[in-house]
């Protein structure tokens, strides 16, 4: 059962919203709230929860996860529902737990700050999260899957970690050093998209990979994650990031090894795992990398 749980949770991806929030939190260290971190993050770990247990729950409802039974481990659901393992109710009853948790860990961090607009933003970003597959806005169906993500696990959660600790929102540099997060993030989803093109089209699911079709989709992959590396010369050029971030550049190699698997291999989902591989790393090595490039 726990190892139903914790597939369910999809806990791999969750170092894209746990290293985004360190770099926005890292950003300026002056006075650092400990509690204020501590909290924030287990805010945007349960919040990640939420969107990831909902997500299944909703495109299992929606006939999306039914069309290939078969676990893919990183792209295609988690599968549980469709084999059986864990019923929709577990997933729907586990998606506003961890929304129930992530809410009283922002009550805390309200309190800690004492400015109650926090609470407000938490509802707007969980109620956005929740509208990446649920109705009425369904972005995931309706060409915003992408955009949306880009949001969430860039901006919003880098600049959140950065309100935390400066009490300072909007703010143009955490705001740039949020861009390589959300255009990597991005990327995961859009590889991950690709393999699920069959599925997807035939409920009425589009995307990106809709308009371009998934024999080009790798160049919209290329443009994506190309844009995260803009982003990071940019931070560099600017003075936000140490020289040390020039590092990840090194990175644009295991990106291109994933733009060519994409493309000769687009329509066999086995052989697509590897690029889901590659993107997750890119996304994780490289918020590493600029995290210490702030320090």
């Amino acid at each position: 059962m726990l190892r139903n749980i914790i597939c369910a949770l999809r806990l791999p991806f969750i170092g894209a919203s746990i290293l985004p929030f360190i770099l926005g939190s890292l950003i300026t260290r002056k006075n650092f709230n400990y509690s204020g971190f501590l909290a924030g993050l287990s805010a945007v770990i349960f919040t990640h929860l939420s969107a990831n247990l909902i997500n299944d729950y909703l495109d299992s409802e929606s006939g999306a996860d039914w069309q290939d039974k078969k676990s893919y481990g990183f792209f295609g659901g988690s599968k549980l529902i469709q084999e059986g393992r864990l019923s929709a109710k577990f997933y729907l009853r586990a998606a506003l737990l961890c929304a129930g948790l992530a809410g009283f860990c922002v009550i805390i961090l309200a309190a800690l700050l004492k400015s109650y607009c926090v609470i407000l933003i938490y509802l707007l970003i969980i109620i956005f999260s929740w509208q990446y597959t649920a109705r009425p806005l369904s972005f995931s169906y309706n060409y915003l899957g992408e955009l949306s993500l880009f949001l969430l696990f860039g901006p919003a959660t880098v600049m959140g970690g950065y309100f935390i600790q400066s009490g300072i929102f909007p703010d143009l540099k955490s705001f740039i050093l949020s861009l390589p997060a959300g255009f990597f993030t991005s990327a995961i989803l859009f590889a991950n998209e690709i393999p699920d093109f069959p599925g997807d089209s035939k409920t009425g699911k589009n995307n990106l990979v809709s308009l371009s079709g998934p024999q080009k989709a790798f160049g919209i992959y290329y443009l994506i994650v190309f844009s995260g590396f803009c982003a990071i010369g940019l931070g560099v050029y600017l003075g936000y990031l140490g020289f040390i971030a020039v590092f990840s550049f090194v990175l644009i190699f295991p990106a291109l090894k994933a733009g060519m698997i994409l493309k000769e291999n687009y329509a066999d989902k086995a052989r697509l795992i590897p690029a889901s591989k590659l993107a997750i790393n890119i996304q994780m090595l490289a918020g590493i990398i600029l995290i210490l490039g702030l320090l």
